[in-house]
């Protein structure tokens, strides 16, 4: 598993399901508790009335989801969560129960901002999609005919005694889908000791203070492999952003506003959170290596205020609430309208959504088929996509497609039954005394035992 121990990589990381390790934070303040996760005082039991359940869910099972759920904070592996269900645009469940903040001592409302990470990547992908159907760029495109500063890029052969990099040249360029489905070669700096990912902490790439200098510094800094050779997790959607800048003539922060913020009434998503809002925004908490308590994180990158921010990050930058999460999601479960406004096409989700993985190559935490691997996972367009669902560790169906964030937020689309799933929490998981939490697992059991047959 990648282990990330430079501050800022916290803003790309994903959790363990979503292929790569959380961030390992090194707390630098006194421990909420001395020796043990915290337990929220009041919620030592969680007491589940059954909801008035939709036709495709029993009742029993809606409980039993929200039990399942609501036991992470009864028990003090989490100090608040909210997920919601909602089948064809109907909620079915929505539950949250906790705190936002052990420090602020406020309960989680509808209305609580939260770091979404790397559940950006899939934001980043629509957008992309969108000048995709306007025509200005093919899949096929070399990725140096929109980014000339990567022309010369070379890529890693191998490592010299004294630790230095054998390098060869670019058998091809990256192409435009490869870079969107991290298969073009590009490292990212959370974790590994190669020359390639050393350079990406070395050089601080994602401290960049703008996507500009973002964008210079990766192309000084070689491939892993010759592209489409492997899958590794990636600066890729980071390089998105600065594309659909450069091909639309807006910032990127402009860009997702006027053309998918605004059209679909996400009004508290964005790169940081405004100061009149900050009293809404969840506090992030890690575990202590040593001691297992859950302690605040402290660094800077995980503030998300505006002159935190180093640069509008694609990959993992924005904030957002489950209401606006929620409706981004209903988009995709409705192939790309919401209120009567289109997005993107339904042909185009369905390529965004299409496994492009290399023959012979799975996800992994490592990537390139090393660490643990997970088969019956595909590869789309900024998502995941579930493949082969004996094969995977989560009852989510074939054709449905996902993605996490570091902070442990998780998210899924069901196309087949017409259902998302969203999860809200804010606790990097790794050094979990009590193992990982596997939110995704215990919640896609618990939602399709609900299924019941139509």
């Amino acid at each position: 598993m990648l282990k990330i121990t430079h501050p800022r990589t916290l803003l790309a990381a994903v959790s363990s399901f979503a292929l790569v390790g959380c961030a390992t934070v090194v707390p630098e303040t006194e421990p909420v508790v001395a020796d043990a996760p915290p337990v929220v005082e009041k919620v030592t039991e969680v007491e589940v009335e059954a909801p008035v359940a939709q036709p495709a869910f029993t009742a029993e099972g809606i409980a039993a989801l929200e039990q399942a759920m609501g036991q992470y904070v009864a028990e003090g592996r989490l100090y608040g969560i909210h997920t919601r269900l909602v089948h064809k645009g109907e909620v079915v469940s929505d539950f949250k129960t906790g705190l936002r903040g052990l420090q602020s001592q406020t309960p989680i409302e509808d209305d609580t901002i939260y770091r979404i990470y790397s559940m950006t990547k899939p934001v980043t992908g629509v957008a992309m999609m969108m000048l995709y159907e306007e025509g200005k760029f093919d899949l096929d495109d070399p990725v140096s005919m929109h980014v000339p500063e990567f022309a010369n890029l070379k890529v890693l052969a191998g490592v010299n005694e004294d630790g230095s990099a054998i390098l060869e040249d670019l058998e091809r360029a990256p192409t435009m889908r490869e870079v969107m489905s991290h298969t073009s070669g590009f490292a990212y700096g959370l974790g590994g000791t190669d020359p390639a990912n050393s350079a990406f902490r070395d050089q601080k790439v994602l401290e960049s203070p703008d996507l500009q200098t973002f964008i210079d510094r990766t192309a000084e800094i070689p491939l892993l492999f010759q592209p489409g050779e492997h899958w590794f997790y990636s600066v890729g959607m980071d390089i998105q952003g600065y594309i659909i800048q450069k091909l639309s003539g807006q910032t990127f922060g402009e860009f997702l506003q006027s053309r998918l913020f605004g059209p679909l009434g996400m009004e508290d998503t964005g790169f940081y959170v405004p100061e009149e809002d900050y009293g809404r925004f969840s506090e992030v908490y890690g575990f202590d290596p040593e001691s297992g308590a859950m302690v605040p994180v402290p660094f800077p990158g995980v503030m998300f205020r505006k002159e935190t921010v180093a640069f509008e990050s694609g990959g993992g930058g924005l904030v957002s609430t489950m209401d606006d999460y929620g409706r981004f999601s209903q988009m995709l479960v409705n192939r790309g309208s919401l209120n009567g406004v289109q997005i993107i096409k339904p042909e185009t989700l369905d390529l965004m959504t299409t496994d492009v993985l290399p023959e012979g190559a799975m996800l992994s935490q490592a990537g390139m088929n090393m660490g643990e691997v997970y088969p019956g996972f595909g590869m789309g367009l900024t998502v995941g996509t579930v493949l082969e669902p004996e094969a995977v560790p989560t009852k989510i169906p074939a054709g449905s497609f996902f993605w996490s964030g570091a902070a442990s937020t998780w998210f899924w689309v069901d196309p087949v039954n017409e259902l998302y799933f969203i999860g809200m929490v804010q606790v990097f998981d790794n050094n979990n005394p009590n193992g990982p939490l596997e939110l995704r697992e215990t919640s896609s059991t618990a939602v399709y035992g609900a299924l019941s047959a139509e």
